[in-house]
């Protein structure tokens, strides 16, 4: 074989590799590729970068019942600021929606970068952007929230019976239609379409149970987060 020849064998087993690499999804989620780049810090970090000429805050991480208040600091300490990129695997829910808000009071665009991810409470954080970009290969991924996180939290109380049983549904389904409420109204003010929650977050499911369908997450595509209004800008 020539050196041409081997050369061009080359190129096409690395964009072979690489094409399946890209195309490689999570057998659970499949509209999901299969590893998110959502951040590991267990504290959303707000850190100012100047290296691509503007002004960035870059919020990463899990964003707690304090996150707000650090956002707020973190805006008034870094004055002035161009865009605001967001990397999460998300956290407390109303804490987005409160942090969206902020972000909706100073006006400054919001960016999920390529490679980045924003899941669950970081879309609401993200929706908070007057202006609002999903780069190519950014991941806005979307799922029913759910009060049932702790399963064994939820059989102790199960397993004390059925007066402990009713009183617990009752508050999961009083506290999920006040969040539901919520949600809703956030979407309206922020001018994001309501049937994206309809359509799609409440599609899915809350928690992964059945042998089939196990998928409790779903990456929008570019065509739905132009559908939605989730981005507004190109």
């Amino acid at each position: 074989m020539t050196a041409g020849a081997t050369r061009a064998a080359l190129v096409a087993c690395l964009m072979l590799i690489g094409s399946n690499a890209v195309a490689a999804t999570d057998p659970r989620n499949p509209t999901c590729p299969d590893q998110l780049n959502w951040s590991t810090y267990r504290q959303m970090r707000f850190t100012l970068d100047q290296s691509n000429g503007q002004r960035v805050l870059r919020a990463e991480g899990m964003i707690d019942e304090d996150m707000p208040a650090r956002l707020s600091e973190a805006l008034q300490a870094n004055d002035p600021i161009d865009e605001i990129w967001l990397r999460s695997p998300g956290g407390a829910a109303r804490a987005g929606n409160e942090a969206g808000k902020i972000i909706r009071q100073t006006g400054i665009p919001t960016r999920i970068p390529a490679g980045w991810a924003c899941f669950s409470a970081c879309n609401f954080m993200f929706m908070g952007g007057a202006v609002r970009y999903v780069d190519p290969a950014g991941h806005f991924v979307v799922h029913m929230f759910t009060h049932l996180g702790d399963k064994d939290a939820v059989r102790s109380e199960l397993a004390k019976g059925h007066d402990n049983a009713l009183g617990l549904i009752g508050e999961v389904e009083q506290d999920s239609a006040l969040l539901a409420s919520e949600d809703n109204d956030f979407l309206i003010r922020m001018g994001v379409s309501r049937k994206l929650l309809t359509e799609v977050m409440y599609q899915q499911k809350a928690v992964a149970e059945g042998a089939e369908d196990q998928s409790t997450r779903r990456c929008l595509t570019a065509a739905e987060t132009v559908k939605y209004n989730v981005a507004n800008a190109q």
